[in-house]
């Protein structure tokens, strides 16, 4: 007999205000725990020193993460001028320490444009990236450096949104908000920034503001989910017989991250046949296939599966089951 899962069956998509000093993984963790879930996942790691924006997906809607993964973020660092530290970050050890020299504020955003736009960057050793199936920030710990592909990146925009960089200041620095594509590390900017200054640079702050469609003004903060849930037992202890009627309503539709993809309701016979993994027939708008190569598929207005257009064997087109969802 198949043993039974522990939780409830719980779809959505809550938006967390990570706190700093947290793992990802805990935040995700204390959040499951609060709704009970059978299933949940985040997409992409927030740094413990980071806070912000951070979406986690319970329920079926952990079937959509991936595709946050591959979105565009928005971020605002905090970046500490003339000292070099182990870890990249204020958690780090000083490593290194160089008078700021003197700037414009002209001088500063030229630099700054300098790093807008396609380039290649290399992950930093603190990062959550696996190599050998253990993150390379294990590795960085023990003062071991591993060889690290540089990969495609592209910064949208830099602003600059504040500065000190004035010679009695214990910790000058600058403040920048960066709009950039997935897989970029903004800690490594920062340190490419404080390079290209002459002076050296980690992260003091950083806050990530959005991602894909989230934006940080609807994330709630985990200190407002536990002192509104939490049982007085605590956190272990919760009850699946808890009435969670309060907090479902905090959770947004798993659609909400894919609202880019084309939709397309489908009649009875269509949602038999996807729901045994049969394809359908299909006959493209050339306007829904401009954008993107996958289709939701709804039946009586419920988000049934995701679909990728494929041609039979008489060249016809069809759309082919990719992953099924039981909203």
């Amino acid at each position: 007999m198949a043993r039974r899962k522990k939780g409830r069956l719980v779809n959505g998509i809550l938006v967390l205000d990570k706190p700093t000093g947290m793992s990802s993984n805990k935040a995700l963790q204390q959040v499951k725990r609060l709704f009970f879930a059978q299933k949940a996942g985040h997409t992409g790691s927030l740094d413990p020193l980071a806070t912000g924006v951070l979406p986690i997906c319970l329920g079926e809607a952990t079937k959509v993460s991936h595709y946050l993964l591959d979105s565009n973020k928005s971020y605002r660092a905090k970046c500490i001028l003339g000292q070099v530290t182990t870890s990249g970050d204020s958690d780090g050890d000083i490593i290194g320490e160089t008078p700021v020299p003197e700037l414009l504020e002209s001088d500063l955003l030229a630099i700054l444009a300098d790093f807008e736009g396609p380039q290649e960057q290399t992950p930093p050793m603190f990062s959550a990236l696996k190599h050998n199936g253990r993150p390379l920030y294990e590795y960085a710990r023990k003062g071991i450096v591993i060889e690290r592909k540089s990969r495609p990146i592209t910064l949208f925009s830099i602003k600059l949104l504040s500065y000190d960089l004035t010679k009695d200041s214990d910790k000058p620095f600058i403040e920048i908000e960066v709009r950039c594509s997935k897989g970029t590390y903004i800690r490594t900017l920062c340190e490419d920034i404080g390079t290209k200054i002459g002076c050296g640079a980690h992260i003091g702050a950083l806050r990530r503001i959005d991602s894909g469609p989230f934006l940080l003004s609807q994330a709630i903060t985990l200190d407002d989910l536990l002192t509104r849930f939490k049982p007085e037992e605590g956190l272990e202890t919760i009850p699946e017989e808890q009435d969670y009627t309060a907090m479902d309503q905090l959770l947004l539709p798993t659609d909400t991250a894919i609202q880019n993809f084309p939709s397309i309701e489908i009649n009875a016979a269509e949602f038999d046949k996807i729901q045994h993994g049969i394809n359908i027939d299909f006959q493209p708008d050339s306007d829904l296939t401009k954008h993107s190569s996958d289709y939701r598929l709804y039946y009586n207005n419920i988000l049934i599966a995701l679909a990728i257009p494929v041609k039979n064997d008489n060249n016809e087109m069809q759309l082919k089951p990719k992953r099924l969802l039981f909203l």
